[in-house]
């Protein structure tokens, strides 16, 4: 039986890693779909993404599914330790366990449960949650399990007491804050740190606070946009991941700037869960490289 496979590797910048690699999969007669790869000039680090095929020994009593992880992490583990790589390994069809947190805006929500559900998205989606109840309907109309924790500026702690239980009881491995109009802790931040996607316009720090939309309006801005980044505890700081803009002009009124930068902050965010999911954003330092 064949499975297909996504490897990850960041390793310092050196020749002989993709042979390396590569040569490992040949001898188990794994067969490469895709491959990308990246040369850092600036950290001097190596990044490389594949895709590939690889037959499954036969299940045991033991072990009835059977899984080639075991002899293709043993296959990789010399060139692993030889160039010092940090190796990412995981079947194709793996889907990663994902929380939503929502507050009031649905956009967002709205279409990544649709590319959920269109499986256009390699997620599960273990669990929505709000500090609001207004998009209670939506999730369940979706038939997924909305869960309310309000928060006041006297409930914080205890209501992100609740997240972190929330996270730990569903084994949750990405979080994506959709329009979630909340600043985590710091600690939680540097806890979950890889794993937490937040959306914001693209306006920041230029229209801090209320209304960014009414704001960029009333200074007649020609370009609008959303960025898609990694949470950390410096708020809005995080590595990019995913960025994009529609141009916009004195013709289009407020009601118009919020419809396309809604519709341009649903679309950045859902790639970037789906690139994530899929394995195609690896870390340099600061910077992400995304292999899309």
């Amino acid at each position: 039986m064949s499975r297909e496979w996504i490897l990850s590797v960041t390793c310092p910048d050196a020749t002989g890693v993709v042979h390396a690699v590569t040569g490992a999969l040949a001898r188990l007669g794994a067969n490469i779909t895709e491959s990308q790869q990246f040369s850092s000039p600036d950290s001097r680090q190596f990044f490389l993404r594949l895709q590939f095929t690889a037959e499954d020994p036969v299940g045991t009593a033991e072990d009835p599914i059977g899984t080639a992880a075991g002899p293709l992490e043993s296959a990789l583990a010399e060139a692993a330790v030889r160039f010092d790589m940090t190796v990412s390994l995981q079947p194709v069809e793996k889907r990663t366990r994902t929380l939503i947190l929502v507050s009031k805006a649905a956009h967002c929500l709205n279409t990544l449960l649709f590319q959920h559900s269109s499986g256009q998205l390699p997620i599960d989606i273990v669990g929505i949650a709000g500090n609001h109840e207004t998009l209670r309907p939506l999730a369940e109309f979706h038939d997924h399990e909305f869960q309310h924790i309000p928060i006041t500026a006297e409930t914080k702690d205890s209501a992100e007491a609740e997240l972190s239980r929330l996270v730990e009881d569903l084994d949750v491995e990405l979080i994506v804050l959709a329009r979630y109009m909340q600043i985590l802790s710091p600690e939680l931040c540097a806890r979950l740190e890889g794993r937490v996607i937040n959306i914001h316009h693209s306006f920041l720090p230029s229209f801090k606070g209320a209304r960014p939309y009414h704001q960029a309006h009333a200074r007649g801005v020609k370009i609008i946009g959303a960025t898609a980044h990694y949470v950390t505890p410096d708020l809005d700081e995080g590595p990019i991941i995913e960025q994009d803009v529609a141009r916009v002009d004195h013709n289009r009124n407020i009601a118009d700037f919020v419809q396309r930068g809604q519709d341009v902050e649903a679309a950045v965010l859902a790639r970037a869960v789906r690139w994530h999911a899929e394995g195609r954003v690896l870390m340099d330092g600061h910077r992400t490289v995304v292999f899309n």
